[in-house]
């Protein structure tokens, strides 16, 4: 082994001692490059999927049943545009620059949450949304606030404080709904018949075949596997759901006594895929909703930064 090679050792052994620790990793410290590599691309399609995200709710924004729905769903994609800036930010501080993010976006390049290329048929997917996709992300993202590396852990508590306000309201939906008149309830029930599955995919490929998890475990970004995760959000939903009467869109679901899990169907991962690779319901429309929010917002970009060159000539700086 050379000396460079040596050096490296010393300080990766140093590295992994400080996340043994629970040490944070900052942005000046000295991290591998493949931790780095992962964080960028963990970080920047995380923030991807808020942004992307706000669109499938924005949508129902002007046929929100009254204003007090309005207003609530007004607050909660707003939410999520913060969510993504946090994220940008938080990716940037690695390295990655906001426009390399935004145009792999925009190219089809990156990708983000699965769950959002599928549409909102009715008011009661609002609802469904909220207790379910973001009682899931909240899984994930509690987890994350754990995360060895600063910027994103700090992150992630300001998101996760948001995101329960946003499962709450979903939750309080489903249970009005589901109380209401048949018509209410059969509706919620469609919803949840058509997000359940897409739910369950947004924890991500079952341990035995996810190649970045092992990594993301090792070094701390991660503290629980997928399926892990998938299963107590799965434990968790089914007997609060049966309680209100609602069913699941699973034939094979059911409880084990022994391991106290409620065991789940086989999932589509075939139907997951041909979502990632772009070929789900809304993947078309939604890359091209954010395709044009970003070119009618071309003259905002182009007068800040007029703005900043001249600020910056002003002060003898150009």
């Amino acid at each position: 082994m050379d000396d460079k090679e040596s050096l490296y050792e010393e300080k990766l052994r140093e590295f992994e001692e400080r996340i043994a620790r629970g040490e944070k990793i900052e942005p000046g410290d000295w991290m591998p490059e493949e931790y780095r590599q992962q964080l960028i691309r963990m970080i920047s399609q995380h923030a991807h999927s808020e942004i992307v995200g706000m669109l499938p709710e924005g949508a129902w924004i002007t046929r929100a049943p009254n204003l007090r729905r309005k207003m609530i769903l007004l607050a909660k994609v707003q939410d999520e545009a913060g969510h993504g800036q946090y994220l940008y930010h938080a990716a940037e501080t690695l390295g990655a620059t906001r426009e390399e993010m935004i145009d792999a976006l925009l190219t089809g390049q990156a990708k983000y949450s699965n769950v959002f290329n599928y549409p909102t048929l009715t008011w009661a997917d609002n609802a469904v949304i909220g207790w379910l996709v973001d009682g899931a992300a909240i899984k994930n993202q509690t987890m994350l606030a754990q995360a060895s590396y600063g910027p994103y852990s700090r992150a992630m508590v300001r998101i996760c404080a948001e995101e329960g306000f946003h499962m709450k309201q979903g939750k309080e939906m489903v249970i009005k709904y589901s109380q209401g008149t048949p018509a209410q309830k059969a509706m919620v029930q469609d919803a949840i018949n058509r997000w359940w599955w897409p739910t369950l995919m947004m924890f991500g490929l079952p341990d035995k075949t996810s190649t970045n998890s092992p990594t993301l475990l090792k070094w701390g970004v991660k503290t629980r596997s997928n399926d892990e995760l998938r299963q107590e959000f799965v434990n968790e939903l089914v007997p609060e759901l049966h309680a209100l009467g609602l069913s699941l869109p699973d034939p094979d679901l059911h409880y084990d006594e022994a391991s106290g899990n409620w065991v789940y169907g086989q999932i589509n991962w075939d139907e997951f895929w041909q979502v990632v690779r772009g070929n789900g319901p809304c993947n078309t429309e939604r890359l091209a909703a954010r395709r044009q929010a970003h070119e009618d917002g071309r003259w905002v970009r182009e007068a800040v930064s007029a703005y900043a060159e001249k600020q910056k000539a002003g002060n003898g700086q150009g």
